[in-house]
């Protein structure tokens, strides 16, 4: 009796998904991509409206045979690469070569190289395309009764990204070959990265400090109590600006015999809103911060939470939904099963009048969900033993995160107090949490001094807020534990970390979220930048090959236009671009 074949892209996927369906199916794992265009050569034919001329890539010739020959024993084949651009590219290969071949408009060359064995002359099978935001039982079998086709559109935006970086490699790397040295290499979306990276060393070089001070008084409400910060804001009604020591000694002699008192106390509540559950680059910077685990490090746990993990006696299991998305939405039925959990663990008061919703970027793939656990029933802490440290920590994260984004917003009571010391005005700052909402699961790691502009000249004000005050009343005596000159300079603007540079990449429409990891790890490999104390600076050979780039390239190394290539992609997916725009290509071309 025949059997279904089905063709992922990992065996670690393969097998999980085996287990799900049992002995009526064969799943073969591509490991990747089979096809691509060769690496000794441009294989773009400029002549004729830019056609690829792919190849099967060395190394892959024997399993590109082995899934030839499943599909000739198989009933009906069903292709499964990742839910994207990629993984619609790999399908597409993948169906032209168990076709039996090259096919009019390929791009592939008559001569049959880029084909392995060549498939028996039988009746031409269906081949299906089926997409697995998840691997759950459910997931897979649902996503097995609803098979679709291979969307061309997709495959369109991939062709066109691969070719246009193809163009631009091989245009500009003979230039740094001849100016540089041999073996250099540029690419369309990190070179650009490195240029973000550069002009900030540049700007870091150029940043004058200023000196500046602050007066800081600690105070209490008596004896044995403990003491609060406030710090100067005015005096005589004006902001306060204290530019060197002598002046900050002056106006310390001034006010430290001054009576201090309770002048002002306002209270008012607000809320603090739940964070969305993570897409790609999110998870990204927040690992980065918090776990410091490096972009191509969490994509690669994520890869493996979501391929399957083995769960002791019950063999592998998929953890979580797909790790490369740029869209904020969760299903209805993650959301109810969300909710379900809250409401048992925390209670309802943590559950919102009406679920939470947030909108995804414009340029977001709204086919695709947030990345979220696939099942709450499989608890972090609970599984702890049987995954790796890290990917225990990756998966509590995502578990956290995704379920505070379904809770109720925190509700705080945030306290200013103006204190008065003669003409002066100081003012003391503070929290005091109502009601921890989201908060009881999940806190957004701080950007430290990401936000840190040119010549900022105060505190983090996230600090203050978060002290906690004394009770309080307006006419209240305090007293004068400390005075405190304290000397600042301005800083420069922060060097990118890893998840500086991304949350830049992102805002700039640079790249895509598939591809972050990527150009980080690729222009650090290349020696174009080096990390040095958790900051990406530029090496030497990363500022010649830049300026070098920028000079004879300038459009191309822009910003602007990187961002305006990668919106034409999506609008190629979205099928309201042509990848070729002189010509509407025929219906049979797969290309």
């Amino acid at each position: 009796m025949s059997k279904s074949l089905i063709i992922v892209e990992s065996p670690s996927k393969a097998k999980t998904i085996n287990k799900y369906l049992g002995k009526k199916y064969v799943v073969k794992a591509s490991v990747g991509h089979i096809i691509d265009l060769p690496k000794s050569k441009l294989g773009i034919d400029i002549r004729k409206g830019f056609k690829p001329e792919y190849t099967v890539i060395r190394g892959k010739k024997k399993v590109l045979d082995e899934l030839i020959e499943a599909a000739g024993k198989a009933d009906k084949i069903y292709l499964a690469p990742d839910p994207d651009r990629e993984g619609e590219a790999i399908a597409w290969h993948i169906a032209g070569e168990l076709s039996g071949g090259p096919k009019k408009g390929s791009g592939k060359k008559k001569t049959g190289k880029t084909t392995g064995k060549k498939a028996d002359k039988k009746p031409e099978k269906k081949i299906y395309r089926v997409l697995f935001n998840e691997i759950t039982e459910k997931a897979v079998k649902k996503a097995m009764e609803e098979p679709g086709e291979i969307d061309l559109k997709k495959v369109n935006a991939q062709q066109a990204r691969r070719i246009l970086d193809r163009l631009v490699g091989y245009s500009i790397s003979p230039l740094l070959w001849e100016k540089v040295k041999r073996g250099l290499s540029a690419g369309r979306v990190q070179s650009v990265a490195v240029r973000l990276i550069c002009e900030r060393e540049v700007e870091v070089g150029a940043f004058v400090s200023e000196e500046y001070w602050s007066l800081t008084a600690y105070l209490s409400t008596g004896s044995g109590a403990s003491s609060f910060i406030s710090k100067l804001i005015s005096i005589n009604g004006e902001a306060v600006s204290i530019p060197n020591e002598t002046e900050a000694q002056r106006l310390f002699h001034l006010l430290e015999n001054q009576p201090f008192m309770v002048e002002k106390i306002e209270k008012k509540e607000r809320k603090k809103n739940p964070v969305p559950p993570f897409t790609t680059s999110k998870l990204q910077q927040e690992c980065s911060r918090k776990l410091r685990f490096t972009p191509k490090k969490t994509m690669m746990l994520a890869q493996q939470l979501y391929e399957g993990v083995e769960l002791g006696s019950e063999g592998p299991v998929g953890l979580i939904t797909y790790m490369r998305t740029d869209s904020n939405r969760v299903s209805a039925e993650a959301q109810a099963e969300a909710l379900d959990h809250i409401s048992q663990k925390y209670g309802r008061e943590y559950i919102p009048e009406q679920p939470n919703v947030y909108k995804s970027r414009k340029s977001a793939q709204e086919a695709h969900e947030a990345i979220r656990p696939a099942s709450l029933s499989y608890n972090p802490e609970e599984i702890k033993e049987l995954l790796s440290k890290d990917q225990y920590l990756l998966y509590k994260i995502i578990w956290n995160r995704f379920l505070a984004s379904q809770m109720k917003p925190a509700l705080l009571e945030a306290t200013k107090v103006d204190i008065r010391a003669g003409e002066a005005l100081f003012r003391a700052n503070g929290n005091v949490v109502i009601f921890p909402g989201f908060t009881a699961v999940y806190s957004e790691a701080r950007e430290e001094d990401e936000e840190k502009k040119e010549g900022a000249a105060k505190e983090n004000e996230a600090d203050e807020e978060e002290r906690t005050l004394p009770p309080l009343s307006e006419g209240m005596r305090l007293t004068l534990v400390q005075l405190e000159p304290k000397q600042h300079f301005t800083q420069p603007p922060a060097r990118y970390n890893e998840a500086l540079l991304i949350k830049e990449l992102e805002e700039n429409g640079i790249g895509r979220p598939s591809t972050y990891a990527a150009i980080i790890s690729t222009i650090q490999d290349r020696g174009y930048v080096e990390k040095i104390e958790g900051r990406l600076r530029p090496s030497e050979l990363g500022k010649i090959v830049n300026g070098l780039l920028v000079e004879s390239f300038p459009e191309l190394m822009s910003v602007e236009f990187t961002a305006k290539m990668e919106e034409d992609l999506d609008s190629i997916e979205e099928g309201e671009k042509r990848k070729r725009s002189r010509k509407s290509p025929d219906r049979d071309e797969r290309h």
